[in-house]
């Protein structure tokens, strides 16, 4: 037996919702189930009754596929063991609920057919007909999907964010082209109380490294005050920090969030979807489906889901570092949970490959394996991306080898000094087209790694990270910046408590991300640092059309309009206060050649951007 549901409705309604889904009206037409494009819906099966722990293991030795179609799109999603199908409340291990999760992405009539098989590591075979046919294999069923009813930054009303061959992502349904901003600390931010099963998992005595500061979990008590009366929680109120977290940061205008899905052996040791710290192929229901509520949350805000699924200490712990059963079933099972969401970076693993701090790590051809395996599996095919070091040394050993690699769409750059980044961003986005695959290029770490972007308390004004990571990035062309958080400054990366110690950052990368989204074409731009005669400032330009020029403190230039004779406005904005185009000295320039662009509206040594745009 099956039942279609969203997954909003209790397993208890299930019985209905199928009674009512076979009923024909009144004119003998077959009335189908109805959902919504870009809405996540969920299959529920009723499969043989097992356990997390049961011999025969759910996770390994069972397979659930569905494959669905509308004309001539056809996708193939798999399936996970679910417990007793509502483990986010119950907390339940046990019970013969199997699930898949899709977001339609066309409206009309929608058909599926379902295969669930069992055999010795199944899950991690590629062959279709391995195994068996059992229970509702062979299954088949049709539903109705009717545009979105959701709008503004619900990703719902956006549609998938895809990779899409450019320098930037871009939206589905909207066809919006996608900068983003967010928070790249903690990294260990599953690592709350409120999930199920989540613990510290080393000994006192492997209390190395930044984890040795402390080692409570995740509580986010600061934001409890930011969960709102209808956002999800669980269990009796639980959840309402991280949920009200992440209310704060939509409200900053932030975009993003940075996460490790497994941090065994690393940093915080307290993160990893499984059973158990020591367990590899048992996987933990009601955390998991806990992880679901949070992230769905994300989707109504707006916010990317960054998942980082392994860390420079532990990226030999799965197979050695190949691509065998460990690591196939554990990017099996987050697709299966979890690709459905619409705004995805799955990034390979945070500081990936050797440095002279890790000499074990991951080789070349590992690393593509796992880049394959992962693009391959995924039939969202979601954004993907590997983090770098800090050093160039180490950043180049591995970049300059995925340079064509056609299943990787971008760096998930970490860069020290900060100074690099705009040079360093530039240098990959062009790099990439040259090698045939243009990467998206995005900043996600300054260094050095105890420093990152300090508390408001401590750097209230963000100048350096303002003008050389945050705009050097998007001046450069990039596809946007998270922020770290040093881990020799209160709410650190591994133990921050409160998002609210960096609010001048926030607000600042949403003056940045405004300006880019309010006033220029930027997916038609590119840096052009060489139409300006000074060495600090930037230009990002469509020449001929507009041009950005960010000035720092102090700084002036003359912009080369090149042979065109035709007039242009000039307007300013501040990078550091954001608010509406002002006007300076001047108000218009005429080309061809060389032009001074007058003194911004107000004191010369703060930050402005001069909006120089084509008289249509």
């Amino acid at each position: 037996m099956n039942n279609l549901q969203t997954t909003f409705l209790p397993l208890f309604l299930s019985v209905l919702l199928v009674f009512g889904a076979c009923q024909s009206d009144t004119e003998g037409r077959e009335k189908l189930p109805v959902y919504k494009k870009w809405h996540k819906m969920t299959l529920n099966f009723e499969g043989p009754q097992t356990s997390e722990s049961a011999n025969d293991n759910p996770f390994l030795n069972y397979r659930l596929e569905v494959t669905f179609q509308h004309e001539d799109r056809s996708y193939t999603i798999p399936g996970y063991y679910a417990a007793d199908g509502n483990a986010a409340e119950s907390s339940a291990d046990s019970g013969n609920i199997w699930q898949v999760n899709f977001s339609p992405d066309e409206a009309g009539i929608w058909q599926y057919k379902v295969s669930f098989r069992k055999g010795d590591s199944i899950a991690v075979s590629d062959d279709s007909a391995a195994g068996e046919a059992l229970a509702f294999d062979g299954e088949e069923g049709r539903f109705e999907v009717v545009p979105s009813d959701k709008n503004g930054k619900d990703l719902r009303a956006q549609g998938r964010l895809k990779y899409i061959g450019e320098r930037y992502l871009r939206f589905a349904e909207s066809q919006k082209y996608f900068l983003k901003g967010g928070t790249d600390s903690p990294e260990n931010l599953l690592g709350f109380e409120d999930f199920d099963g989540t613990y510290f998992g080393a000994d006192e005595e492997q209390r190395e490294g930044e984890a040795a500061a402390d080692k409570n979990l995740h509580r986010y008590m600061p934001h409890v005050e930011d969960w709102k009366e209808g956002d999800p929680s669980w269990g009796e109120g639980k959840g309402k920090g991280l949920i009200g977290a992440l209310n704060y940061l939509a409200e900053k205008e932030m975009n993003s969030i940075y996460f490790l899905t497994m941090n065994i052996g690393g940093d915080g040791k307290d993160v990893w979807p499984y059973t158990s710290y020591e367990e590899r192929f048992r996987f933990d229901c009601s955390k998991l489906a806990q992880w679901e509520k949070v992230f769905s949350h994300a989707d109504s805000l707006g916010i990317m889901l960054h998942f980082v699924l392994q860390e420079t200490e532990n990226e030999l712990l799965l197979d050695g570092g190949e691509t065998g059963p460990e690591r196939k079933l554990y990017y099996r099972e987050l697709i299966a949970r979890f690709a459905h969401h619409l705004a995805i970076t799955w990034n390979m693993g945070e500081e990936n490959g050797y440095a002279n701090f890790t000499p074990e790590a991951q080789n070349d051809a590992q690393r593509k394996d796992m880049i394959a395996y992962i693009k391959q599996t995924d039939p969202y095919n979601n954004f993907l991306a590997i983090h770098t070091h800090a050093s160039r040394k180490y950043r180049y050993q591995v970049l300059d080898s995925l340079l064509g690699f056609q299943s990787l769409d971008g760096p998930s750059l970490q860069i020290n000094p900060p100074s690099d980044v705009h040079s360093e961003t530039k240098h990959w986005i062009d790099s990439s087209a040259v090698a045939g695959k243009q990467w998206v290029v995005n900043l996600d770490e300054i260094g050095p790694h105890y420093h990152g972007v300090l508390p408001d308390n401590i750097d209230p004004e963000h100048d350096t990270v303002r003008y050389e990571v945050l705009w050097g990035n998007l001046m450069a062309g990039g596809g946007g910046v998270e922020w770290y958080f040093g881990y020799r400054f209160p709410n650190d990366d591994l133990n921050a408590e409160t998002f609210r110690t960096r609010n001048n950052v926030w607000e600042q990368t949403a003056h940045a991300l405004r300006f880019f989204n309010d006033y220029l074409p930027f997916w038609n731009m590119h840096g052009a640092d060489e139409l300006l005669d000074s060495d600090r400032a930037y230009c990002f330009a469509e020449p001929g059309v507009i041009y950005a020029v960010y000035l720092p403190k102090g700084e002036k230039t003359q912009l080369d309009l090149g042979k065109t004779e035709k007039n242009y406005t000039i307007k300013w904005y501040n990078p550091k206060s954001g608010g509406e185009l002002q006007e300076g000295s001047k108000t218009e320039v005429s080309g061809p050649g060389k032009v001074t662009l007058g003194t911004p509206p107000a004191a010369e040594n703060e930050d402005w951007v001069a909006l120089v745009k084509l008289v249509e």
